[in-house]
This record gives structure tokens, sequence and C-alpha cells, in this order.
């Protein structure tokens, strides 16, 4: 039995403080200095104009696409800029490569593609044992591009693969507080860089 499963209440307000606490409880044990060596990494592809792709599946997806967006856009920045891509956002692209060479190729195709050594990938996922993922960790090595994993549960083959990475350490199979916790990440990470940058300017 998973968290979840153990906190859930039939009364909604019950099951919202029990699992609001739980997830509080995830985020206390988030290890600050990964979180702090991704932000080096990052500051680090802005210095060398490296791109910074990020993939992910399902919800993870999402967050791959607000993890570019804030990075790239969000921090709004007028000197030197935040390469930053999702891989998860051309429809086209995906259903072309999963269709024509299955769906465990459709980030490494793009990787190589539009990766170059130097560049670093992000790959966002609860298990840490999507197929795609380790795909494109295995092209991103060959390629000489820098692996990140940001994982949850025990971090699966992706934590133990990486270059680095962040772990959020929940229970199995306990997706809503392991992609709540990615998406803290990624607030937090795009504040930081946006206070960064505005004191640069």
């Amino acid at each position: 039995m998973n968290n979840i499963d153990r906190i859930f209440d039939r009364d909604p307000a019950v099951f919202a403080s029990a699992y609001v606490d739980y997830l509080a409880r995830v985020l206390k044990s988030i290890d600050p200095g990964e979180i702090a060596r991704f932000i080096d990494t990052l500051l680090d592809a802005r210095e060398r104009g490296a791109t910074v792709f990020f993939i992910g599946n399902g919800g993870s997806a999402a967050t791959a696409s607000h993890f570019a967006n804030d990075i790239s856009i969000g921090t709004k920045p007028e000197g030197r800029q935040f390469r930053a891509l999702s891989l998860t956002d051309n429809v086209a692209i995906l259903t072309a490569v999963a269709n024509d060479f299955g769906y465990d190729e459709v980030f490494s195709r793009q990787l190589r593609v539009h990766g170059r050594a130097g560049d670093i990938v992000v790959a966002i996922s609860a298990s840490g044992n999507s197929p795609n993922l380790l795909k494109a960790f295995e092209t991103a090595t060959q390629t000489g591009m820098k692996t990140v994993a940001i994982t949850a549960f025990d971090g699966g083959k992706m934590k133990q693969v990486a270059d680095e990475g962040i772990h959020v350490p929940t229970g199995p199979r306990e997706y809503g507080p392991a992609e709540d916790a990615h998406m803290m990440i990624d607030h937090l990470v795009g504040a930081y860089l946006i206070q960064l940058v505005k004191a640069e300017s």
C-alpha cells in the first residue's frame, strides 16, 4: 500500500489535509544540493550557448513543456539567454517517429537531429524506467551530451545512468505527489534564475 492509499478518506476535506501534509513531507525530503547542481548545470549551459532539451511522458511531458517555457521565456533574459526546448511539443514529429520507428525512438531521433556535444538532456519521469527516456539518454551519451534525471519512487534506471539528477523520494506509484514536486522544482529553479538575471542587468 502506498501513502496515497493509506491516507485516503471518504471525507474530501480530511483527505485534502492529509494529502497536503504528505506532500509537505515529500518536499522537505528533496536534497537541495541536487537542485543547486542542476541550477549550476543550466547556468553553465547558458554560458556555453548549449541547448537544454526537456523530455517526458504523460504528465511529465507537460512538465517538460512548462520547464522549457519557464527557463527560456520566463526568465526574460536581456543578455545571455537560456536555450531550452521541450521535445514533447511537436505532435507531427512525435507521431511520425512513433509510427515509423516505434515509440521508444520519439526522443532519441529528435536528439540525433538537434543535439550537439555539450548540450543537456533533462528527462522527467516518476518511475525512471520509461524506455524512450532511457533510449534518449543512450543517444545523448553517445553524442557527448550531459544527462539529468528528475525522478521519484526509487529513481529507476534513469537515476542509475544519469550524470546527475534530482530525486523526489515518494512511495511507489504515487504519481500525484511526484509530479507536484517536479513542478515545484520547476518553479523554484525558475524563480532563482529570474532573480539572478535581474541582478545581472
